[in-house]
């Protein structure tokens, strides 16, 4: 069984805020660091598994 849903550099959106497209950086202790697509210089924006969506039409293993 596979720890993490998401492996590093997936492309996911946040279920708060589903029109910011996220890229997952890290996966620490059940928490997933990520940084927003089109601004790297933002701050990393943390959440867990289940506040993640995959983009719409993505396959998950």
């Amino acid at each position: 069984m596979m720890e993490n849903l998401y492996p590093q550099g997936s492309a996911v959106f946040a279920k708060v805020n589903p029109t910011v497209r996220l890229t997952i950086r890290r996966y620490a202790k059940r928490v997933y660091y990520c940084t927003v697509a089109d601004k790297p210089s933002h701050p990393d924006l943390v959440y867990y598994e289940r506040e993640l969506v995959p983009p719409i039409g993505a396959t998950q293993a």
